[in-house]
Parts: C-alpha cells; structure tokens; sequence
C-alpha cells in the first residue's frame, strides 16, 4: 500500500528496516542450516535442538514484525532478551550447556 508505505517511511528510517531485515534473514539461514542436523542427533538432544531453533525462526519473526513497524523498538528489544533467556535456560543448548545421560 503506498500510503502505509509513505507513513512508515516517516517514522521508520529505511535503513532500520533494511538491517531488521537482514537481522532475519541471518537467523533464517542459521536455522535452515542446522535443521538438516536434526535427525541426526539422539532423541534427547534432537528435542532440545528443535526448541532451540524454533526459538531462532520466532525471533526472525519479530524482526519482521519490527521492519513492519507493527511493534516499537523497545518492543523488539524486550522480545529478544526473553528469547536470549529462554536459549540459555539450564538443559537448553545455550553456551555452556552440558550433556546429561
């Protein structure tokens, strides 16, 4: 729509919807990257491995809701923080994490 276009670009600089893009689509490609691994893993890591890379495809997501203009900054941020929590909850595969048998 050009109008939405037109208000969006008013209050939303391109280049911050460039680069929120760009933010996305790099988590994409890492997602896409490792789902090929999946089936690899023994059953109790594949479970793990697929939270954690669900995680990544829904902060893509709001990425693009960002570069939309559907939600604030502060927003974005608050979102990617609560998403950087749950990847490093214990027992996830967040760094440092230890395999338990």
């Amino acid at each position: 729509m050009m109008v939405a276009e037109f208000l969006l670009g008013k209050l939303f600089p391109r280049w911050r919807r460039m680069r929120a893009l760009r933010s996305a689509q790099v988590l994409d490609d890492v997602v896409n990257s490792q789902v090929a691994s999946l089936p690899l893993l023994p059953a109790d890591l594949r479970r793990r491995h697929a939270d954690h890379l669900a995680e990544l495809v829904l902060l893509a997501q709001v990425y693009r809701c960002y570069a939309k203009g559907w939600i604030s900054r502060r927003e974005l941020e608050r979102r990617g923080r609560a998403a950087l929590l749950r990847l490093e909850e214990p027992g996830g595969l967040g760094v440092g994490a230890t395999h338990r048998r």
